[in-house]
């Protein structure tokens, strides 16, 4: 029991070292690992060279091909870019694993005590991230030396080592035992970690050690098919060629490369049982990666075979594009698909807008109709995004991403208001129609007029977020005073025509209401272009 708690406590701290060192290095990377995720093509070497970078950044495997799964699940990365990322995670993970193969125990109450001293005592935002990682190297190594001096008691149960040879003797035991390991504690640096701890203190030979890293290589894809589970049909695709590249690999090494992998790790370290087997799992998975690089697309096939398209069933969808909840595994990339999906639903809200005034003027019941129809869409992206963005508001941000993400809520609320304004108009359009009513020439010519630069005002502040454009986004700015004072001047041009009696009293209180709708319009507009300077 003494064993079982010590090893316990060492692999908590061991995890949460890793999580808060991957927290650190996501944050210090912030926007520079979105642009990487953007380096995507549908070329796979590329899409490998972006998994390794990325997992190697958020320190986990297991996230990358979450967040792989959320990618497709939101149909923003195809099938042939999903295994490239995937096949470069699986080479990305074995960074934690070389890292504390390493006895660099000693260094652990250095990189504490710099890291605390630097968190205490700096207000710099980038000086708080390199503390984080410090900290983070810090308890994992920490957490490493306690899973070492939890497991040396062992050494004197006969029982305990003749059950890790047996490992050796029946290599599928030892597949079958990495695998509930690593789907377990879901985290294959973990579980390789352990591995790491035994072999050190002498009591897992390379022979065991191999089926069971085997093993662990099959288990990481639990948390992926976990991810999955109620996702679109390619997510599941996706989460398919995880294991189905792993079990390939494992079934390649176990029938041909075991005793060759076995004789260059003992000839590189012939002493060092721990860097024996960290250099086995960077083997493995870059030799996996090498040989199956050229058969990407059938594994796409297989991963297309086992889950077929069916005809009879509709694939189930959400208004919103571009959000995943599994994307919230790395907070950046998520803030990025956020602006997307605002964008998006700027986009709807610009469209609702076009139908509202078009129906007006034409009198077109139909176009009111689609207005009505487009603002509920928008309605219901509101919603999606307003929890999405709390729920990523709770992630680990550093602070500019932070500003940014607390202020597309504001940004996210004028686009709906937007959104209303279009229904406003499409309600003066519907009375218009029901009550035979009409605007004068000049009316006309106004209302277009002063809509179409506050439409104009509309997307350009949408362009100015999309690409920090401060220039657009002041220029937004100085347009707005423009629509306000068409607003006073058509304002007075039609108390002008009320008092010559070349308008209708009716017509007219819908005109003044118009214009003051579209006027609104254009104050969101210029809103949003504020909290663009605000975010750059």
């Amino acid at each position: 029991m003494n064993i079982a708690i010590s090893l316990i406590g060492g692999l908590g701290l061991f995890l949460y070292g890793m999580n808060l060192m991957g927290e650190g290095l996501q944050k210090s990377a912030g926007d520079k690992l979105k642009k990487i995720i953007e380096l995507l093509t549908s070329n796979v070497l590329m899409g490998v060279l972006v998994g390794v970078v990325v997992t190697g950044i958020i320190q986990s495997s297991s996230a990358t091909t979450v967040m792989v799964v959320g990618f497709v699940n939101a149909g923003i990365m195809s099938l042939p870019q999903a295994i490239g990322v995937i096949m470069g995670a699986n080479i990305g993970t074995t960074v934690t694993a070389q890292l504390v193969s390493f006895n660099l125990e000693g260094l652990a109450p250095v990189a504490l005590g710099v890291g605390i001293i630097i968190f205490l005592f700096s207000s710099k935002e980038k000086n708080k991230h390199l503390a984080e990682i410090l900290i983070g190297f810090g308890i994992l190594f920490t957490g490493m030396e306690f899973m070492k001096d939890a497991v040396k008691p062992l050494a004197d149960l006969p029982q305990f080592r003749d059950a890790l040879l047996y490992f050796g003797a029946h290599p599928i035991l030892g597949i079958l035992a990495g695998f509930l390991i690593t789907g377990i504690v879901q985290s294959s640096s973990a579980s390789m970690g352990m591995l790491i701890a035994l072999a050190s203190e002498g009591l897992l030979p390379l022979t065991s050690a191999l089926p069971i890293l085997y093993g662990d290589n099959i288990g990481t894809c639990v948390t992926s098919l976990l991810s999955s589970i109620g996702a679109s049909r390619n997510a599941k695709r996706a989460a398919i060629m995880h294991l189905t590249f792993n079990v390939i690999g494992t079934i390649i090494f176990m029938l041909i490369l075991n005793i060759p992998i076995q004789a260059i790790v003992t000839k590189i370290d012939p002493n060092d049982a721990a860097r024996q087997i960290a250099n086995a799992h960077t083997l493995f998975n870059l030799i996996n990666v090498i040989i199956l690089l050229p058969f990407s697309k059938f594994i796409v096939k297989i991963a297309m075979l086992l889950v077929p398209e069916k005809s009879t069933e509709k694939e189930s969808t959400s208004n919103t594009k571009f959000l995943d909840e599994r994307m919230l595994e790395t907070p950046s990339i998520a803030l990025g698909n956020t602006v997307k999906e605002v964008l998006r639903m700027g986009n709807k809200a610009a469209t609702a807008l076009d139908y509202s005034l078009k129906g007006l003027i034409n009198k077109d019941a139909q176009l009111v109709k689609n207005t009505f129809e487009t603002e509920n869409i928008v309605n219901k992206l509101q919603k999606d995004l307003l929890n999405y963005l709390l729920k990523l508001s709770k992630s680990p941000l550093n602070d500019d991403e932070r500003v940014k993400t607390d202020l597309l809520f504001h940004t996210v609320n004028d686009i709906e208001r937007v959104s209303d304004h279009a229904e406003n108009i499409a309600e003066i359009a519907q009375n218009l129609i029901d009550g035979n009513l009409k605007f004068s020439k000049n009316a006309v010519d106004e209302i277009t007029d002063i809509y179409e630069k506050a439409l104009a005002n509309f997307k350009n502040s949408l362009i100015a977020l999309d690409k920090g454009d401060l220039d657009l986004a002041r220029k937004v700015l100085d347009s707005e005073k423009e629509v306000n004072y068409l607003e006073k001047l058509f304002r007075k041009s039609h108390m002008d025509r009320l008092s010559e009696n070349s308008c209708s009293l009716d017509s007219g209180v819908l005109y003044l209401d118009l214009l003051s709708n579209l006027e609104r319009v254009s104050d969101h507009a210029s809103n949003i272009a504020k909290q663009v300077l605000k975010i750059k």
